[in-house]
């Protein structure tokens, strides 16, 4: 399901009420726990961020022109949920968060390849992303970004 939004406010303005705050919660905890370099914008229909042209004017290989994503928010039809690229492509952090994800959750990891479901705002273990968005800096994208996907 996507949003169409010009901007993060409008995106946020037009998803279930009873998901706002909690949604807004969310993005303030990856906005302000992401390292230097990202820029957040609306993206694919839901709220992002991701590596600029101006640091890196390759761009994104599936879509020309257009900055390299790395976290996205999408407010869905059951659940919001969190892609997280760096999870998607790189073993070491997705074991970390699987195993990390107990110790802060009483509800069972409900995951696919690089998306994280939440059923219930309440059931956001902030504090665990908060330290997920912490773990990977832009260059450290831009690397496994290139080894992995760039052609």
């Amino acid at each position: 399901m996507q949003i169409p939004a010009v901007s993060i406010a409008d995106y946020i303005s037009k998803i279930p009420e009873e998901r706002q705050e909690g949604f807004k919660k969310l993005f303030d905890t990856i906005h302000h726990n992401l390292p230097k370099g990202f820029e957040e914008n609306p993206s694919y229909g839901m709220v992002g961020w991701a590596v600029p042209l101006k640091t890196y004017p390759a761009g994104y290989h599936c879509a020309v022109n257009t900055p390299l994503p790395f976290i996205n928010l999408a407010s869905q039809k059951n659940f919001i949920a969190l892609y997280h690229m760096g999870l998607y492509s790189t073993p070491e952090l997705l074991d970390w968060f699987v195993t990390e994800y107990p110790k802060h959750s009483k509800k069972k990891l409900d995951m696919g390849k690089s998306c994280v479901r939440f059923k219930k705002v309440e059931d956001i273990p902030f504090e665990l992303i908060a330290e997920l968005s912490k773990k990977m800096t832009v260059e450290d994208w831009i690397s496994i970004y290139e080894s992995h996907y760039k052609k």
